[in-house]
C-alpha cells in the first residue's frame, strides 16, 4: 500500500510539472511564423528581427543621400574602404602634385607594381 502511493504521489507531480500542451506548441510555432521568428532551411538563417521604426520612406532616403555624400556609404569593393569627402580642398596645382610624385619616385618612397616591391629606401 505504502509503494502504491508513493508511486501516485509521484505521477502526480510527474503531471503538474508537464511543459505545454501539443496545441500550445502549434500555436507559438503559428506566431513565430507569422511574425518572422522562424525559418526553415539555410536561406533563412538567422532569422531577420522586424525592426520598427518611426522614420517615413522618403526620411530614410534622404538620410542615405546625405551619407553617400559625406563618404560614409560605399557600395561594391570599388568603393571599400569608406572614405569621408574631405572638408577642404587641396590647394595644390597638377603641376606641383606632379612633381611632388617625381620626387617621391626618385627617393624611392612610390613604386609601382610588383616588381618594385618592397620599396628601396634612397642608395
Amino acid at each position: 500500500m505504502l509503494s502504491m502511493s508513493v508511486l501516485a504521489a509521484g505521477a502526480q507531480a510527474a503531471e503538474a510539472d508537464q511543459g505545454p500542451t501539443r496545441a500550445q506548441v502549434q500555436a507559438e510555432l503559428q506566431q513565430a511564423k507569422a511574425s518572422g521568428q522562424y525559418t526553415f532551411g539555410e536561406e533563412g538563417y538567422p532569422a531577420a528581427i522586424a525592426q520598427k521604426s518611426s522614420l517615413s520612406s522618403q526620411q530614410v532616403q534622404a538620410e542615405l543621400q546625405q551619407a553617400k555624400n559625406a563618404g560614409e556609404v560605399t557600395f561594391g569593393n570599388l568603393d571599400y574602404p569608406p572614405v569621408a569627402a574631405s572638408a577642404s580642398a587641396t590647394s595644390l596645382t597638377r603641376s606641383q602634385v606632379q612633381s611632388q610624385l617625381a620626387q617621391a619616385k626618385a627617393e624611392g618612397l612610390v613604386t609601382f607594381g610588383n616588381l618594385d616591391y618592397p620599396p628601396h629606401l634612397g642608395s
